[in-house]
Formats: structure tokens, sequence, C-alpha cells
């Protein structure tokens, strides 16, 4: 399945559990195993690495194949490995992906989501999201941090 359907596939998921059983019940649907996907997913490269910004470079190629222009930059400072993700490129802002299910944004069923599925998987990971496309930022960034050891 390519990035674009899986990301309908989310959404058509999340409005029907929404729908049905509310906003809580389709988060925790969707989040169910994602924690475990991510782990596998990005869990090769922060095992690899030493930094989290060596990390999330090894994975830019990946990301690339799916849509997403990405840039790394290590901020690393003051005791915490610690990287920017700049998204230039949303798949569904720019397919319009959540409007197809009546959503506003995208943010909510893709980027927060994802951000919590990598803090349940690497404990002493915290990400944020800095800016949004879809509030009419010029990119989408995420920063993860974590205690150096």
């Amino acid at each position: 399945m390519n990035a674009i359907e899986m990301f309908r596939q989310k959404f058509a998921i999340y409005k029907k559990v929404s729908d049905e059983s509310g906003e809580q019940k389709a988060w925790d649907v969707l989040f169910d195993g994602y924690p475990e996907r991510q782990r596998k997913n990005m869990g090769r490269f922060l095992e690899k690495h030493g930094t989290l910004a060596e990390a999330f470079s090894e994975a830019v190629p990946l990301y690339k194949q799916i849509g997403m222009d990405m840039q790394v930059v290590d901020i690393s400072n003051r005791g915490k490995d610690a990287v920017l993700e700049i998204q230039r490129t949303c798949p569904c802002l720019v397919n319009h992906i959540h409007e197809e299910f009546g959503f506003a944004k995208p943010c909510r069923v893709i980027c927060e989501m994802d951000i919590a599925a990598t803090e349940a998987a690497f404990p002493g990971i915290k990400g944020s999201i800095l800016a949004r496309q879809a509030n009419g930022d010029c990119v989408c960034m995420f920063k993860y941090e974590r205690d150096k050891n």
C-alpha cells in the first residue's frame, strides 16, 4: 500500500469510529499497535546511531519515498540529544486527504499520533510539533529530544 492510500485508510477508520463511538475511541483504535510499528520502523536507525540527528538523517530516503521532503537539523544542546525534523511537503495537505473525510486539518490523525507513538515506543524521547503547514506555516517542524547518555 502506498503512503497516500495508507493515510486515506487512517482517516477513513478514524472518521468511522469517531462517528460511531467518539474521538477517544477512534484514537485508541488507530493507536493500537502503532508504538510497536514505530519501534520496528525507527528502532533500527536509533540502535545503529549514537544521536537522534544521525538516526533521523538515515531515515530521510524512507520519508522521501512517501512524498515528504524532509531535512534534519542537529540541535543538541544543554545535555540533550535533540533534532529538528523539518517537512517541506505534507502529502495529506497536498492531496487534500483530510478534507475527503471532513477534517479541517490532518495533524491530529497523522502527526500527533506519530509523536505519541514515538514517545511510547522509545521511553525517554520527547516529541513536539513546533510548526504546522495546516496552520499556515511554511513547513511542518517537529522537535525530538532525549537526555544524553
